[in-house]
């Protein structure tokens, strides 16, 4: 059975490693996910929301943009999702998710 291993990373340290379902964000293209057996790409996630879902429920990480890189791992039949961001939160919900994007987009606009 085919496989998703996930990373998410920030420049300072491994903020979740395990096995997926699948993995949902949005790069500059749109909207994106990523199933097990997922053709190896490359690119860019903007700030918002990474919504990672495993057997045991859904994750979401509140990001300042980053990237993503997908492709096979050393292990047969295991794809490999991993996710640098700038600045990662663990949310405990999809609406705490999003309330706190929104949030972190309501700061960076004040800022310009």
């Amino acid at each position: 059975m085919a496989t998703l291993k996930v990373e998410i990373v920030s420049p300072e340290a491994a903020l979740w490693t395990g096995d997926a379902t699948s993995l949902t964000a949005r790069s500059s293209d749109g909207d994106f996910t990523i199933l097990p057996q997922h053709t190896s790409t490359v690119g860019d996630i903007v700030p918002g929301v990474v919504y990672v879902q495993t057997a045991n429920g859904e994750l979401a990480f509140v990001v300042d943009g980053g990237y993503f890189q997908v492709g096979a791992s050393d292990e047969e039949g295991v794809t490999l999702a991993t996710v640098l961001a700038g600045v990662a939160k663990l949310a405990t919900n999809r609406t705490e998710a999003l309330e706190l994007a929104a949030s972190q987009a309501a700061e960076l606009a004040s800022a310009n």
